[in-house]
Order: C-alpha cells, then structure tokens, then sequence
C-alpha cells in the first residue's frame, strides 16, 4: 500500500487489512476506501461480478424501507445498527424529508464509520451516531445517547441492514435480534437484510453464495450467507409485511430503482416485519 493512502487515513485507521463497510463503499462507487479493501473487492467481483448492483439493490431496499416506515406507518425514530459509512441516501436524510423531526441513531463499532459519521452529523440535533457492538444488544439500548434521541415507550424502527451475516452461527445472531426487538414497544417494526443461500432451488447461484463465502471468510474473518429457513428465524414473534422475506428488488419496488442484480438476485434477501 502506498504511503499517500495511509497518509490521507483517519487518525486510528487501519487501512492494511481490507474493511466491510469500506468494501461496501467501494462497491457502491464511493471513495472512503483503500487498496486493502479494493483487493478484497476484486476478489469478490471474480466471483459475483454484478456484486455492486447488489450493493445497490440493497442501498435502494433501505430507501423503500424507511419511506414506508415514515410516511405510512407514521415512524419516527430509527435505531440504524451496523450503519456502515455515510453515502447518498442516508436513514436520516431519507426519515427527516418525509417527516421532520424525526431521530435517528446510528450504531457501528467501526472506526472508520464512526470518524466519517460524526463528521457528518456534527450539526444534526436530531441525529447521532454511537459507538457500541451488535453482539451486546443491551449496551446498545442503555447507551445513554441512544436514550437520549430514542423514546423506548415509542414505536421504534430498528433497522438490522447487512450486518447480521456478518455474525457467526456460534454468536447465535437470531438471539441477538430477539433480545434487540424485546426492548421495543409494541408497534415497531424489524428490517433485516441478509446474505443467502437459495440451495437446491437454485443450484448455481448456491455455489457462487458458497464461494463468496470463503473468501469473505479468508479476508474478513466473516460473512454467513444463511438459508431462507435461518434468515425467517429472526422474524419469529413478528408480524411479517407481504410481500415477506424476497429479494431486495423485490420488496415493494418503485420507479425509482436502478439496481439490475444478476446471479446474485438470489443471494441479497430482506424483509420488514412488525412487533404486534
């Protein structure tokens, strides 16, 4: 890596070792990356070449998300985990244009996200971002800024986007999910996207799913792309919205949507669903 680029990082920054938000940045054509994370990239594109219009497809399912939590079901305030780093269309940017006021929360453990986000934010009243883990749900809920912007006797909209494949089966990610959701009142709503693995039902896309697993596995030390079964556990207790759990293009599609996933249709899923 050249000096230049560790240079131009963020003080505290790790830029020799390639990094998930920075790889979905760079997926998405954004610029907060670095070599180590576009070696990791390449090696993922030999595989999934259209993997940047999954990244995209899954950028547009959350701009869905948040406008149907916002302006029908009358949502107004988000708790955004595993938030990755600031880009175009982000939760708040999204929450507050259909309904001002609204309060969002960002929650990441990254560095990288963490510098890039607060940047962001630094004039934001109604928008924070807080340093804290997924794998510690109740942290998280007693974070005192997320007490501060989040009102827990409230609807809440938890937003789990592209982070829970990113937990070990043996860190059992549904539990956490559950723990997450029964902090919530009732009337809030749960949206998940995920990593998966069709199986038999499409055999080729099954084994691409396989070996984009191993090589996240090798470089990142993680990603699960779990099956439609696994996925559906983190809804258990929750109503879920039609059209269900389905390919992110498929979640109530708009005009707007640009993204044409290829083979990895099948292998980007998500779903929303409402704690009754």
């Amino acid at each position: 890596m050249a000096d230049d680029e560790r240079e131009q990082a963020p003080k505290g920054i790790d830029t020799t070792k390639p990094n998930v938000s920075r790889v979905y940045d760079f997926m998405l054509g954004g610029k907060d990356n670095y070599a180590a994370d576009r070696w990791m990239a390449e090696r993922a594109l030999e595989i999934a070449p259209d993997a940047p219009e999954a990244a995209r497809a899954n950028r547009e399912f959350l701009g869905r998300v948040v406008r149907f939590l916002t302006a029908e079901a009358g949502i107004r305030q988000f708790l955004d985990i595993g938030s990755g780093l600031p880009t175009q269309g982000n939760v708040h940017e999204i929450a507050q244009s259909a309904a001002a006021g609204t309060r969002v929360v960002y929650v990441d453990h990254d560095p990288t996200v963490l510098v890039h986000g607060r940047a962001m934010l630094a004039v934001d009243a109604g928008t924070t971002v807080v340093e804290a883990d997924l794998r510690d749900p109740d942290a998280i809920i007693d974070h005192p800024e997320v007490r501060e912007l989040i009102d827990f006797s409230r609807p809440v909209g938890l937003l789990l986007f592209a982070i829970l494949h990113h937990l070990a089966d043996e860190e059992n990610p549904a539990a956490i999910a559950a723990r997450l959701v029964d902090h919530l009142p009732p009337g809030s709503y749960l949206a998940v996207s995920h990593f998966h693995n069709p199986g038999l039902a499409h055999p080729e896309v099954s084994k691409q799913a396989f070996a984009a697993e191993k090589i996240f596995n090798e470089t990142l030390g993680t990603g699960r792309w779990r099956t439609r079964e696994e996925i559906l556990t983190y809804f258990d207790g929750l109503d879920l919205l039609d059209p269900g759990l389905v390919p992110l293009p498929e979640w109530r599609p708009d005009s707007d949507d640009q993204a044409e996933p290829g083979i990895t249709y099948h292998t980007f899923v998500g779903a929303v669903a409402r704690k009754p």
